[in-house]
């Protein structure tokens, strides 16, 4: 059974659909937790049986405007097939770079958040000081600031193959997930760990260390959770029922 959207005139599979609508209201989420930056930054997620091409949102519209019908489709060249929309050049390097390079990826997330920013100047980044970053510890890798081309792409694809939160030096936050809801979970730890970062640093004394043993300990229970596929799932519903009593539909 094909399903037609309303604003692009495209015909599609309900599995589409599905994660069109899945896709918008995550970008009802990221405004919601206070992820966005004006029209800036995007979130895409793979096209049900078509691993050649992502959904992402419309370039100019709010976050908390994007709805199922005005999500964008393309493939990993950049050739459009919806009727109408368009997308951020910078969305296409990046979401392209990390799907050519991680086929086991379905769902990325791009943010420019302040604490996430921030931390993403530091040289040394990210300390297991929290247990919310020890749940993401060992997933951690860093990008150096690069180009905006196909080469800068690729570079970001080679660096997502050694982890799934990364931190963009000075840039921000990227996350993926074979599932949008461990990519979406993935980002909600990557950024309350850059805040209590941000926030012990500005206390002028260093941190209680946590022992190294324990980290160890932490890091290798975590990776057996998150092999999950239902890793996210309680969130996600959670985040759901955030957005839904917020009376706005994204699914139109």
């Amino acid at each position: 059974m094909n399903r037609v959207a309303r604003d692009n005139g495209v015909n599609m599979t309900d599995a589409e659909w599905q994660v069109r609508c899945d896709l918008a209201a995550m970008y009802r989420m990221c405004e919601l937790y206070g992820w966005t930056d004006s029209i800036y930054t995007h979130l895409s997620i793979r096209v049900p049986d078509e691993p050649h091409c992502f959904l992402i949102n419309n370039y100019g519209d709010l976050f908390g405007e994007v709805t199922a019908s005005s999500l964008v489709k393309m493939d990993l060249e950049g050739n459009v097939y919806t009727d109408s929309g368009a997308f951020n050049p910078a969305g296409l390097v990046i979401h392209s770079g990390i799907y050519r390079a991680r086929p086991d990826v379905n769902c990325v997330i791009h943010t420019h958040s302040l604490a996430g920013t921030g931390v993403s100047t530091l040289k040394r980044g990210l300390r297991p000081i929290s247990q919310d970053v020890l749940e993401i510890y060992g997933e951690l890798a860093y990008h150096e600031y690069g180009s905006i081309g196909r080469e800068e792409g690729d570079a970001l694809g080679l660096t997502s193959q050694n982890g799934d939160c990364l931190i963009l030096r000075n840039h921000g936050l990227l996350t993926v997930g074979a599932t949008h809801q461990a990519a979406l979970l993935r980002m909600y730890l990557l950024s309350r760990s850059c805040e209590v970062e941000v926030i012990a640093r500005s206390f002028g004394e260093e941190p209680a260390a946590i022992d190294p043993g324990v980290v160890e300990e932490f890091v290798s229970h975590a990776k057996t959770r998150h092999a999950s596929s239902e890793w996210g799932t309680l969130e996600w519903r959670a985040a759901l029922r955030q957005i839904e009593s917020r009376g706005t539909d994204w699914r139109q």
